[in-house]
């Protein structure tokens, strides 16, 4: 067994041992909270990131993504295009949106 599966079964059976107890459920619901919260992964999806090597999120795929994503696609930025405007730079996702020539800012 590779190093990434025995850790994962390593996880999940601890997970699971964990449910038994009142203690250890509070704790691992507080855990789970605060993954929530800072990283916008369950436990389950750090374990499935760690297995497959990708970013896995459930909270993307309940927003209609992806469970998994290669990083590299996600590290990926948009193009944009920027142009002044009354006071401000407006950046956009396609060059020139309103036809009106206008020079674009670097």
């Amino acid at each position: 067994m590779t190093g990434k599966y025995r850790t994962f079964s390593f996880v999940a059976a601890a997970l699971f041992a964990l449910q038994g107890c009142v203690a250890g459920s509070v704790a691992l619901t507080g855990a789970e909270m605060a993954s929530n919260i800072t990283s916008d992964k369950t436990l389950v999806d750090h374990a499935a990131s760690l297995v497959t090597g990708m970013d896995c999120s459930s909270i993307h795929s309940a927003n209609g993504y992806s469970y998994c994503n290669d990083s590299d696609e996600e590290n990926a930025a948009a193009p944009t295009y920027c142009y002044r405007s009354l006071g401000a730079v407006t950046c956009y996702d396609r060059p020139d949106p309103y036809g009106d020539n206008a020079t674009a800012v670097e």
